[in-house]
């Protein structure tokens, strides 16, 4: 099996003895520039030389490290599956969850796409030019952490939520004699609502708000402000269902949201 990190190391030894070969070579051109400009030509037919020694030796370096990667097999170790195991074996070590099958994945809250045919891989809609699993595990790591660490306020997020359902429920009951005034609401449909223009989707897109929604999910915060409380449900469909991870990392997928008066406002009301 191909192996990335083989790879690096074999490439790395080598950068190392080019990186001191180039050293060499700025060395030779400095002395030689000031063996001209002393007159010195004897000395600056030596390090010339010694620069067209350093010139081959680069280019056998080079000539090497092509080797190394035309033997490696790039096009293979992507279609081959030699990638997608790797990425894998990193998401498990580091602790990124990750689910779906070879082309598409979801290491949440981010999509991931391989695109074998073209050495591609998008992280959501962005293509990212790394071909080194563990390289590109890290990243999603650490912009999952990013988000993780940004501020989010759960009451802010339930009243756009709120918001959002009574304006749906206003538009199901329009000509309705008897309308209904608390429902189970799709969380995709409150998503539309909440993004109703192509450009607010790419800056807002649904991993974002399912991340979001995780969040409101972990937190002990169950009513808005105006006293009514709320609940998450499933669906039969798992099409209609927003996958999140709770607190212990389990998997989840909420379908629908309800508003709904508390038994004690329902007590108070007046007849």
């Amino acid at each position: 099996m191909a192996d990335y990190e083989s790879l690096l190391k074999q490439q790395l030894l080598t950068e190392r003895e080019l990186k001191e070969k180039i050293s060499s070579l700025q060395k030779c051109f400095k002395s030689l520039c000031k063996n001209m400009e002393k007159g010195d030509l004897k000395s600056w037919n030596r390090e010339l030389s010694t620069m067209r020694s350093l010139l081959q030796e680069q280019e056998a370096l080079l000539t090497g490290m092509q080797a190394q990667v035309d033997e490696f097999g790039i096009r293979p170790y992507m279609e081959n599956g030699d990638f997608v195991e790797q990425m894998l074996a990193y998401c498990d070590s580091l602790g990124v969850d990750v689910k779906g099958d070879f082309p598409s994945y979801e290491m949440f809250p981010f999509r991931v796409k391989i695109d074998a045919e073209n050495l591609e891989l998008f992280l959501d809609r962005k293509k990212v030019q790394c071909l080194r699993p563990l390289a590109f595990v890290q990243e999603v790591k650490s912009s999952r952490d990013k988000m993780l660490r940004a501020s989010f306020d759960p009451r802010f997020f339930v009243r756009e939520l709120a918001a959002a359902y009574d304006l749906l429920l206003l538009k199901q009951n329009q000509g309705k004699a008897h309308p209904v005034l608390e429902g189970d609401v799709y969380l995709k449909n409150i998503y539309t609502i909440l993004t109703p223009m192509r450009r607010f989707r790419r800056d807002y897109d649904q991993q974002s708000f399912a991340f979001d929604l995780a969040r409101l999910y972990a937190s002990d915060l169950r009513s808005t402000e105006d006293g009514r409380r709320f609940q998450f449900g499933p669906s039969r469909n798992i099409s209609k269902a927003i996958r999140i991870l709770d607190q212990e990392g389990r998997e989840q997928y909420l379908a629908t949201i309800r508003f709904f008066a508390s038994p004690e406002e329902e007590m108070t009301l007046p007849l």
